[in-house]
């Protein structure tokens, strides 16, 4: 219900005149991210500890839905996980979710991360050679992190959720007679301490095309940064990027 009330409250803020897609769409996309997770959390902003994490291959997908009806808003859905393990040896104290753990202590950690990105947006253009959204995203954070000090077993657990709203834009650069793009795209917030964005670039290949069915190949770099200052009593300056590769159908 509070995610319905969300969708309709940011489709009430971008009602305005836009140009939309003259023609029903359905796209569904994919891809394989092979990523590296480097930063630090904790339970303050002067109370974080740097990790070493394992580099992962993680998924990403999404569905989204382009009409012609000019006031109402398109609609995008995409899922992406990041789950991660690392592993540090502190220096001082550190204390996460009121457990201390004392200085020279070896630490493993396991950071479980996912999102759902709920995206309304615009079209400027739509041809084939040139592509230009515009939009807002309600962006569904759920994590769990798990901190352990292996000689000991003492350990503690955190739960995160929360909705980050950001600006979405999107942008795509045919390229006549080769059957490549270039394509680029951005969620962003930034305001007070808190810096969250997730921005990727790169290019596409149809290898089918036609009136019934799209059928692109992608390659790319995307790179994910949450600075987050107080999200259920969490705190972080995460950043996870990497080359991906993926595939797009349009119907």
């Amino acid at each position: 219900m509070k995610k319905t009330l969300l969708a309709a409250s940011v489709a009430a803020l971008m009602c305005g005149s836009a140009q939309a897609d003259t023609l029903l769409g359905l796209y569904i996309g994919g891809q394989i991210w092979a990523n590296e997770a480097s930063g630090s959390f904790g339970e303050g902003l002067d109370n974080q500890s740097v990790f070493e994490f394992d580099d992962e291959n993680q998924g990403s997908f999404y569905v989204a839905f382009e009409h012609p009806i000019p006031l109402i808003p398109n609609i995008k859905i995409a899922s992406t996980t990041l789950d991660t393990v690392g592993g540090t040896q502190i220096s001082s104290s550190f204390k996460f979710n009121d457990v201390i753990y004392s200085a020279e202590s070896t630490l493993d950690t396991t950071l479980d991360a996912s999102f759902v990105d709920y995206t309304l947006y615009y079209e400027v253009f739509d041809n084939d050679l040139l592509t230009f959204d515009f939009g807002l995203t309600a962006r569904d954070l759920d994590a769990s992190i798990n901190v352990i000090e292996p000689m000991t077993q003492l350990q503690s657990d955190l739960d995160v959720s929360g909705i980050i709203p950001m600006a979405y834009l999107s942008t795509i650069i045919g390229l006549p007679f080769t059957g490549f793009n270039v394509f680029a795209e951005a969620n962003f917030i930034s305001y007070d301490d808190q810096t969250v964005y997730d921005a990727q670039i790169g290019v596409s290949y149809a290898i089918l095309d036609n009136v019934a069915v799209d059928f692109d190949v992608t390659l790319g770099y995307r790179t994910v940064k949450m600075e987050l200052n107080d999200l259920d009593d969490f705190y972080s300056d995460l950043t996870y990027d990497g080359f991906f590769a993926g595939a797009i159908v349009h119907f």
